[in-house]
């Protein structure tokens, strides 16, 4: 893919996310014009800005913004190419509390995100989905959804504008903020105990660099209106507690408003619409501008069978104690070896 003279912002792009990716494209694409980080945390930013110096990273630009406020991404996406949309409000409880919050972040948010792309001159768009948003049963899943359908359906009112939007759905991402396993590790140095929700909960596992490498494959080749799902293993809690505190108390302390037992990233409904590209699934749309048998024959696409679901307690690869151990040593928390 060109990033010679083009420009890439990312919302959102002090998270997790968002800094792995920065971290990704000036090692594979130092030819890049422009990268702009934009969220509304000015202390992350001033925390990020530390770690690339305009001395040694000339192209990088802060912007401080909210996709609340869409007058403020019109200004930002003014000369920028391509943008990554990884903000979101995402904590399942307080999105639970705080319902109105989470709807003006994340379907707002992504409605003013498709809005001053068509303003601008954006030539491809990838928002970033959850597991939460399949067959979902909390808010923070019902708005995500809804984001996913606002990118996929942006696809359809573009006319003749070449620009370009997708979806990249995966589970959690191993060691992202707010995410279990750091917190283990946290309440384990502290000698606390390991609290369960329950004992029969899985989640699908992605390292940072796998979410990056998914955001990478879909910026290069969606042809527009993809939901892109990846092929991951599954982890069990019980597992994650035994690897992190193998003698630690875990006491089962009960599922939080709005949990799944198990995850899931494609459901039966889906299987109409699925295909299986090798390493990714792609759910394409039902309505769609370019040639399904020219995106079978492009990507070796095979349709999955009718019926068919992809969820984290039904998986075929699972990480077991020892791999996760090993996992956590080399993406999380280096000294956890030790």
């Amino acid at each position: 893919m060109e990033f010679k003279g083009k420009s890439l912002l990312i919302t959102g792009g002090t998270g997790s996310l968002g800094k792995a990716l920065t971290k990704h494209i000036f090692k594979t694409h130092p030819e890049i014009r422009r990268l702009i980080i934009l969220s509304r945390d000015e202390q992350k930013q001033f925390q990020m800005a530390q770690e690339y110096p305009l001395e040694k990273f000339p192209q990088i630009r802060f912007f401080i913004g909210d996709v609340r406020d869409k007058a403020r991404l019109v200004r930002a996406f003014k000369g920028v190419d391509y943008v990554i949309h990884a903000a979101a409000m995402k904590h399942v409880h307080l999105a639970e509390y705080n319902p109105e919050e989470c709807i003006k972040t994340n379907i707002g948010g992504a409605q003013n995100v498709v809005d001053a792309c068509f303003e601008t001159q954006v030539e491809r768009v990838v928002a970033l989905s959850t597991d939460k948003a399949c067959a979902p049963i909390n808010l923070y899943g019902a708005t995500k959804l809804t984001s996913d359908k606002l990118f996929i359906a942006a696809n359809n009112i573009k006319g003749d504008n070449p620009i370009r939007f997708s979806v990249v759905r995966y589970g959690n991402v191993m060691g992202s903020n707010g995410s279990v396993i750091p917190f283990f590790i946290k309440r384990k140095k502290k000698g606390l105990d390991l609290p369960i929700t329950d004992p029969n909960m899985t989640r699908f596992n992605i390292s940072l660099q796998g979410g990056v490498d998914m955001v990478m494959h879909a910026l290069e080749h969606a042809w527009g209106g993809e939901l892109f799902v990846p092929k991951i293993p599954s982890y069990r809690i019980l597992d994650v507690a035994e690897a992190i505190g193998p003698d630690s108390a875990k006491p089962v302390v009960g599922i939080r408003p709005g949990e799944k037992i198990h995850e899931e990233m494609i459901t039966p409904s889906d299987s109409f619409y699925t295909y299986d590209l090798g390493t990714y699934y792609a759910i394409i749309p039902a309505t769609h501008r370019w040639s399904l048998e020219d995106f079978i024959t492009n990507f070796k696409a095979k349709k999955v069978a009718p019926g068919f679901s992809y969820n984290s307690g039904e998986n075929d690869e699972w990480e077991t104690v020892d791999t996760l151990r090993s996992l956590i040593t080399e993406h999380v928390d280096p000294s956890f070896a030790k």
